[in-house]
């Protein structure tokens, strides 16, 4: 079993679809599950700000009946020059698991390097596993399955996007990503999935073709937590792939619509489709909260 969940891939397909059920069970039923953690306490840390992961963690492990601690660097020694390597060390001793939620991913490889505790990615630049999870787990609860669902997804080739491929690959979930030249998902996690071969998972460059046959729209935004001095060239360049009423008259009718928010309204989406009767987008936010307490129970009750 994986000690950590720094990558989607990081689970085995068996160890992800018993995550999915296990929040399955935890959304129908919370309060079986009020002292599954208890006594056990989570650090967290942030060096991006968050509303979501958060939120969603640290009542999650109140609900569990366990601790978190909210940790900037600003607070820690890490501020002062200590090292990740001597921080993990030091917390390994004091806490059950960390969540960091972070700039680079490199930093959460050595938090694993060298804890003895799990660590839990809660964003870097490369993946966003615990939002993909909870994604998928609201695929499944809005269309019964995931095999040979079709997902679109319409944007920047993100961190996001990165695990959604990983994610899809290994459930089943086909998947077209459009994305502009330039803002396309890294090679490597399409590389990843070609020895999967349970879904397929093509990158296109145009949304019309993209939503053609799509059971679920998937979008983000367009300019990510430290790409902000790329914003113009962004805003430019992703001008033709923002879900609105014309994308979706070239949809499949009533596509669900997704967004792992914060929604950048009136930029990768439009009011009328975020705040429409096929908008699942605060479904999905609410899911954080149920997968979030079905990884750490994963991961930390041990």
């Amino acid at each position: 079993m994986a000690k950590d969940l720094l990558s989607v891939s990081d689970l085995r397909a068996n160890e992800l679809e018993s995550i999915l059920n296990e929040t399955k069970k935890i959304k129908a039923s919370p309060k079986k599950y009020y002292k599954k953690l208890q006594n056990k306490t989570l650090a967290m840390i942030f060096e991006k700000p968050s509303t979501r992961t958060r939120v969603s963690f640290q009542v999650a492990m109140y609900e569990l009946g366990g601790f978190s601690i909210v940790l900037n660097p600003e607070d820690m020694q890490l501020g002062r020059g200590e090292t990740i390597a001597d921080s993990a060390r030091v917390l390994s001793r004091y806490v059950e698991g960390i969540m960091a939620r972070v700039y680079s991913h490199n930093t959460l490889v050595e938090l694993a390097e060298n804890s003895t505790i799990p660590i839990i990615n809660g964003l870097s630049d490369i993946e966003h596993p615990c939002q993909i999870i909870s994604d998928l787990f609201t695929i499944k609860e809005k269309a019964g399955k995931l095999k040979r669902v079709n997902l679109a997804y319409i944007g920047d080739g993100n961190n996001v996007c990165n695990s959604l491929i990983l994610g899809c690959a290994m459930t089943g979930v086909n998947l077209k990503v459009a994305s502009p030249d330039g803002f396309k998902p890294n090679a490597e996690f399409i590389k990843k999935t070609e020895k999967l071969k349970r879904s397929k998972i093509d990158v296109l460059v145009d949304p019309k073709i993209a939503v053609k046959d799509a059971d679920f729209i998937y979008t983000d935004v367009w300019v990510s937590m430290g790409d902000e001095k790329e914003t113009k060239e962004r805003i430019k360049a992703f001008q033709e792939y923002q879900i609105n009423s014309e994308l979706l008259k070239v949809a499949k009718k009533n596509p669900k619509i997704m967004h792992c928010l914060p929604a950048h309204r009136g930029q990768e989406i439009t009011d009328d489709v975020i705040d429409s009767k096929n908008s699942i987008v605060w479904d999905q936010a609410e899911n954080r909260l149920h997968a979030q307490k079905a990884i750490l129970l994963h991961l930390m009750k041990k």
